[in-house]
């Protein structure tokens, strides 16, 4: 099958099997002058499609930078992992959004598996785990397209990078790979996102710190651009096309990051975020910090966001950047709001 046919393929899939989400439909619909609304993506409320779960770990050292096909992701995580360094496990959903080329694609690590667990059976792409993880990975309600599973060319490396942040994937090539040997990869369904008007009771920020040990990120909010516009340990963020990564909203989840029981090949030990439970954190959009609570019940189902008043944290139409904490994170406030900044930390 080419890649055409497969795209519109995995569209009409997505077309039969949604339901909507949030203030639009996410299947598109006919108004009362039999014109048809163009379908939604239920991760993002972008025009496109829904279709096939993938989500692949990628690099997030400086030498894994810049990243490849980040900015066409649905939904971003960052996660710790050993050293107190960061990594990423990006989804993607949408047929007509899913780039040609995504990596540094690197190992899987024990936080993963309940972030893909709500998104149900997924399409997992990375490059190695642990050998005491690997029978967690084969008992997760996923299926395994690792690069161990997987040959060349649909794993390849980038000889204009240094091993291990120079392994690329080619998706497209890869789900009709899964495809054409029966893997089973659900197609995308809620996990609690809602969109619509801005959430009341934020406080103008102008940007904010978030970091891990070893990491370290800073949002500046954009007007013109209308993102929140990404630095990563001092420098400026970029896509491998020399764009500038950002996104209308970034979610920091503070999360309880513990030792799990798993340690990389040179003794540093795996943290676990947690992702299940509940707990505070912060959604940014538009220029704002709003509090907000976050509850999740179990792996298996999506997490629910909502202000202090128990009123639906709603994100903005376009990526969703998540990143997973263990602490406060730092505001900057424009001179005239100073008097209104603690309200964020309430």
């Amino acid at each position: 099958m080419n890649r055409r046919k497969y795209l519109l393929a995995l569209t009409a899939v997505g077309v039969l099997a949604l339901t909507g989400c949030g203030s639009h439909s996410a299947t598109g619909g006919s108004s009362q002058d039999g014109s048809t609304s163009p379908e939604r993506n239920l991760l993002t409320n972008l025009e496109g499609g829904n279709g096939p779960v993938l989500v692949v770990k990628i690099d997030d050292t400086t030498p894994a930078h810049p990243q490849i096909g980040l900015n066409k992701a649905d939904v971003v995580y960052i996660e710790q992992v050993e050293g107190g360094l960061s990594r990423i496990a990006a989804v993607f959903s949408d047929p007509t959004r899913l780039p040609d080329l995504i990596g540094p694609v690197r190992s899987a690590r024990i936080s993963d598996l309940d972030i893909l667990a709500q998104y149900g059976h997924v399409g997992f792409a990375f490059s190695g785990a642990q050998t005491k993880f690997y029978p967690l990975i084969d008992a997760a309600n996923l299926s395994n397209l690792s690069a161990d599973h997987i040959p060349a060319p649909i794993y390849t490396r980038d000889e204009t990078r240094y091993a291990p942040t120079n392994l690329i994937l080619h998706p497209h090539e890869l789900l009709a790979k899964a495809e054409a040997d029966g893997k089973q990869i659900d197609t995308v369904k809620s996990i609690g996102f809602t969109f619509g008007e801005i959430p009341s009771g934020g406080v103008p920020i102008k940007s904010v710190a978030f970091s891990w040990p070893a990491a370290r990120y800073i949002a500046t909010w954009s007007k013109s651009l209308g993102q929140w516009i990404y630095k990563f340990d001092g420098q400026p963020n970029l896509a491998s096309d020399g764009s500038r990564l950002g996104s209308p909203t970034l979610i920091i989840q503070k999360v309880s990051i513990t030792d799990s029981q798993f340690k990389d090949r040179h003794g540093g030990v795996t943290p676990f975020s947690a992702t299940v439970g509940s707990g505070t954190g912060y959604l940014l959009r538009e220029g704002k910090a709003i509090p907000i609570l976050w509850n999740r019940p179990s792996a298996e189902v999506g997490t629910s966001w909502t202000t202090a008043g128990g009123k639906p944290a709603n994100m903005g139409t376009g990526q969703i950047w998540i990143a997973l904490v263990g602490n406060e994170p730092v505001f900057k406030y424009p001179a005239t709001n100073r008097e209104t900044a603690t309200a964020t930390s309430k």
